[in-house]
């Protein structure tokens, strides 16, 4: 049996896109990821406090060439609703499958009152060469297959 076809890490690349950023009103421009290879890739922003009345909400954009010379644009459909007034300490999901250009980076916008981003991570999934390494934004990687119970 391929035990890399039952693990989740060996499937999907996990990256750090952006890390936490403090209170404010300002749209946050993650670090794109390079598809190549890849169909898709979610996007899980984590937030903090938001102070009532903001407006947050995720959204894709997309590159050619990680805008060397084709700047990012967002990508149609991709803006998520805004967060509720009552969702500090909640995530905000949102999944681009098989964009059309190359790099795909996620941004966050946050108008009206502040929001705090505790960080943003992109799973990209659906490669073509399994298994796969972590980037370099993975400090420790270990997996546990029907482990018995014991010092862990």
């Amino acid at each position: 049996m391929n035990l890399h076809a039952l693990l989740l890490s060996k499937q999907v690349k996990v990256t750090r896109v952006n890390n936490a950023a403090a209170a404010a009103q300002t749209a946050v421009n993650a670090t794109g990821v390079d598809m190549a290879g890849w169909d898709g890739v979610l996007f899980i922003a984590l937030l903090g406090t938001l102070t009532t009345t903001h407006a947050t909400s995720l959204k894709a954009q997309q590159s050619s060439d990680n805008a060397a010379a084709d700047d990012y644009s967002d990508i149609a459909g991709s803006s998520t609703g805004n967060m509720a007034d009552g969702d500090s300490n909640k995530i905000i999901l949102l999944d681009v499958f098989r964009p059309t250009k190359q790099y795909v980076r996620p941004v966050l916008v946050r108008g009206t009152a502040n929001a705090v981003l505790d960080g943003i991570l992109a799973i990209q999934y659906a490669g073509r060469d399994i298994p796969i390494t972590q980037g370099s934004t993975v400090s420790v990687q270990d997996a546990v297959i029907s482990a018995d119970e014991g010092t862990a």
